[in-house]
């Protein structure tokens, strides 16, 4: 098998690979939250849910924290849908305040729970898939992120291209550099030989007049 059929191989398997928390889509299906899933961040975990808010049809609220006593630091955080709850009707000393909207709220559960942990880590909890209305996916939104994909995956490709190329030629280079050390090895070996040899002449040849007296 040849370098390039090698690296064309490799990037196949980051083309399979791709979905990780930047990109909730795996193939033809979409990466979904799990209990344990692990971000880097608060934003890290906002970001994947908006993303698969988007991909799946609806629109990601960010909705209530829960924080430290101590220092006031955000300890958890719950990402919902924007349908979640009711809308109330807010009302002043004689009668509403403003004339009623329609309410595009509906009751929705569907929700994550993400929480720090002490390791650093953000980890979702709590999952709650089911959504109470249809969901919507525009025909332009699945086209930009399949057309965001293909040019992560041409990105990926192309640095990985970069990559082998380059550890071929560390490769080659560490290849020379130990056949050098390898021939100078081999070199000082013969010196050294040699200078033992030299060595062991002129003690016999001490050791000589000293026998024939």
């Amino acid at each position: 098998m040849d370098l390039e059929t090698h690296i064309d191989e490799e990037a196949r398997t980051i083309e399979n690979a791709t979905g990780g928390e930047s990109v909730s889509r795996e193939g033809d299906a979409i990466l979904e939250p799990y209990e344990g899933m692990e971000f880097e961040s608060e934003d890290a975990a906002k970001a994947f849910y908006d993303e698969y808010a988007r991909r799946v049809g609806f629109v990601m609220r960010v909705m209530s924290c829960r924080r430290s006593e101590v220092d006031g630091r955000i300890l958890s955080r719950r990402l919902g849908c924007n349908k979640e709850g009711f809308c109330v009707s807010i009302r002043g000393k004689f009668g509403p305040v403003r004339k009623p909207r329609a309410s595009t709220r509906e009751g929705c559960k569907a929700m994550i729970l993400v929480k720090s942990m002490k390791s650093g880590k953000w980890v979702v909890t709590r999952f709650v898939k089911e959504h109470n209305h249809p969901l919507v996916v525009s025909a332009r939104e699945c086209r930009h992120t399949m057309d965001e994909k293909d040019k992560k995956i041409q990105e990926l490709t192309a640095e990985l291209r970069r990559k082998k190329r380059l550890c071929a030629a560390y490769r080659e280079q560490l290849l020379m550099f130990m056949k050098d050390v390898e021939d100078h090895t081999e070199q000082l070996s013969m010196k050294v030989q040699l200078v033992v040899n030299n060595v062991r002449e002129v003690e016999s040849e001490e050791q000589e007049p000293t026998q024939h007296r």
